[in-house]
């Protein structure tokens, strides 16, 4: 069972594409989850939508989604603990995460969602980093 974390960025983007690609070869069930922050019909619906997309571009195997609310006040920490939770919940042997490869100053002011989720997760994590 393989589960990713999906937004609308380029790096979101290719580990998609890196979890599809392991689902098909080994036969497994894809779950794909997006994290929003405003649980009104608004924030819903556009959620709705970025897992639609998601999921419309991925043909030959099972695909489950899910749509995962975070308390905004504890902003990233509280998306990777939303993620974390639905991992551990969906039983995921694998959690299949973007990131990008900023460092120094920039990697400590705005922190990162999948290091978060290293810390947080009990089952593997893969981090995909664009070329």
């Amino acid at each position: 069972k393989i589960y990713i974390a999906v937004d609308e960025s380029e790096f979101s983007k290719q580990a998609q594409a890196v979890a599809t690609k392991m689902a098909q070869i080994f036969n497994s069930t894809l779950c794909i989850a997006h994290c929003i922050s405003n649980d009104d019909s608004s924030g819903q619906e556009a959620g709705r939508g970025v897992l639609e997309n998601a999921k419309a571009s991925i043909n030959g195997i099972t695909v489950e989604t899910k749509l995962l609310i975070a308390d905004e006040q504890y902003g990233l920490n509280g998306i990777s603990l939303a993620i974390a939770e639905s991992a551990t919940e969906w039983k995921a042997d694998l959690l299949v995460v973007g990131t990008s490869n900023r460092k120094g100053l920039d990697r400590f002011f705005s922190g990162s969602v999948a290091e978060e989720l290293v810390k947080k997760v009990d089952c593997s994590i893969m981090l995909v980093r664009i070329n």
